[in-house]
């Protein structure tokens, strides 16, 4: 989120530009104000998301290592034959073979999606720019050192995930026609008034909703539409006057036709755009490391040596920490709260089902994805002598040995990609245009969902809604407001505060959750039946 605008802009934006950057560069300098760690400066945002990280890791036992097979399990349908049988608490007795005290739940289950619905709805907003990028720029700031930290965070990061997405589910609202409502707006009203704090509570979900709308308007939507204008007017060379405003109506039409549909469409075009890209984007990497497989022995001493070197190229070790953790933290979005909003319109009785399936979403994002991107960039470099780690400008563009050129992120990964394999480059600018399209709808349904906290769930609301997200689509490719933007992704990490504030007061909640979820699985395993006069008398009740 933090790369240069594609230069499209007209004079009117760049008076724009000016006169709103005049305005809130203070607040984005506020909520990216940095601390000093042995020399080195981070933002306290990223602090605050690692040590919320660490907390949940440790609170929940590794939840983030212990339950991956359950994990796998619940994404594939395994245990959604659980939803029809509800033990009423964490225990259970069985007596002559009968399990007793057992509520059977007939009827629809509550939710929109499936499983790995949700997850790839989640994953489309944060599997993109920032693993293509982003995790470029890490690798040529901090070394190939960065990548360890990058790993550390993003395993961390899964405890977080778990977490909000636990909550999202437990604390949404489902209307009479079955449409679901969540994320941190909801389990922040909710669940603070719970603990008898209701006014704080509807304070901090107003505040989100305001930071998530706003985040979803431009880092969500004007910089991607930008970049996606950026890519397809250089593919086709097409070079006019207005081309980047006839390019962004073009996208607002395709991004409108999903974005009308709701989440299910939403889910039903992610489920299958979101492995397509993945599998092209990795399967390309994976092939360049199998090509130069004698290579990886020394791309990963490269990696564990760099992220220990007292005197490595970026401030020594607290330096390529400091990268790796702030690129993962960037990327993945664990802790921000956005995913919560996708993942509670799974279809589930259990909220700590959809936080497991959750917590895969970092290690996709930040373990595999941008893992995979940081070999590449090691091995094409030693091999081609790109570029020399640490040499960077002022604006974190990379300085090309040969030519002397200044690149960005994109163009770094494509030009690394490229040296292994020829023309790979215009494969990797339709992947940057489908990783910025499903990013645009995922973020839609994040705003849209805010928007209705705030604004009410009526027809006008959502509407209103949707023809002003499109309208910013089409600004953003037509013109370079990075100050905008950039005051927008300040908005995306401000909802960092209220949502990690209120994962941390509502843990023992989602310790509940999982303990009733674990044992259902428990109880569906046992060689017993249920007990049917049990349940007649349940219902009965």
């Amino acid at each position: 989120m933090n790369f240069s605008i594609a230069e499209t802009s007209s004079s009117l934006g760049e008076v724009i530009n000016e006169s709103f950057k005049r305005y809130t560069q203070p607040i984005v300098d506020l909520i990216f104000y940095p601390v000093e760690l042995s020399g080195q400066q981070i933002p306290v945002v990223v602090m605050i998301l690692l040590l919320g990280a660490l907390f949940f890791t440790i609170y929940f036992k590794g939840v983030n290592f212990r339950y991956l097979k359950t994990c796998f399990r619940t994404i594939t349908g395994k245990y959604d034959h659980l939803n029809q049988h509800i033990p009423p608490g964490s225990d259970f007795e069985v007596e002559d073979g009968k399990i007793k005290g057992v509520i059977q739940i007939e009827g629809e289950v509550p939710g929109e999606v499936t499983h790995f619905q949700a997850l790839a709805a989640s994953l489309s907003a944060t599997v993109g720019l920032g693993n293509i990028a982003g995790v470029s720029v890490a690798i040529a700031l901090g070394g190939p050192g960065a990548t360890v930290w990058m790993v550390l965070a993003g395993i961390l990061g899964m405890s977080s995930k778990f977490v909000e997405c636990t909550l999202g589910v437990k604390y949404r609202e489902v209307d009479e026609q079955g449409k679901t409502y969540g994320g941190p707006m909801y389990y922040l009203s909710s669940g603070f008034k719970e603990l008898g704090w209701a006014r704080l509570g509807k304070f901090l979900a107003a505040v989100f909703a305001v930071m998530c709308i706003g985040g979803s308007f431009g880092g969500g939507n004007m910089f991607q539409s930008n970049q996606a204008a950026a890519q397809l007017i250089d593919i086709f060379d097409w070079h006019a006057a207005n081309a980047g405003l006839y390019t962004g109506m073009g996208l607002a039409v395709v991004v409108g036709l999903v974005i009308i549909g709701g989440i299910k469409r939403i889910g039903a075009v992610t489920e299958k755009l979101v492995p397509f890209m993945a599998l092209v984007y990795v399967g390309a990497g994976f092939v360049i490391i199998g090509l130069n497989y004698d290579m990886i022995p020394f791309a990963a001493r490269q990696i564990f040596e760099g992220a220990f070197d007292p005197d490595a190229v970026f401030g020594g070790f607290i330096g390529v920490l400091i990268v790796g953790f702030q690129r993962a933290a960037f990327s993945n979005e664990a802790g921000v709260g956005s995913s919560a909003i996708a993942h509670s319109a799974v279809k589930t009785r259990y909220p700590a089902s959809e936080g497991l399936v959750a917590l895969l979403g970092p290690f996709v994002d930040t373990v595999i994805i941008c893992t995979m991107t940081a070999i590449v960039i090691i091995i094409t470099n030693a091999k081609h002598q790109l570029f020399t780690y640490g040499h960077l400008d002022s604006s974190s563009n990379v300085i090309l040995n040969n030519s002397g050129e200044a690149i960005g992120g994109v163009d770094l990964t494509s030009v690394a990609f490229d040296a292994a394999i020829p023309h790979f480059s215009i494969v990797l600018a339709i992947a940057v245009i489908l990783f910025a399209i499903s990013t645009m709808i995922s973020w839609s349904y994040y705003g849209l969902q805010a928007w209705k906290y705030l604004f009410g769930k009526g027809k006008l609301s959502d509407s209103t809604y949707k023809v002003l997200f499109l309208i910013f689509l089409i600004i953003g490719a037509s013109s370079s407001l990075d100050a905008v933007v950039g005051f927008s992704d300040a908005m995306i990490f401000a909802m960092v505060f209220p949502n990690i504030l209120g994962l941390l007061f509502l843990s023992p909640q989602v310790r509940k959750e999982l303990a009733r979820y674990l044992n259902a699985i428990r109880l569906s395993a046992m060689d017993a039946e249920v007990d049917k006069e049990d349940l007649k008398r349940h219902r009965a009740r």
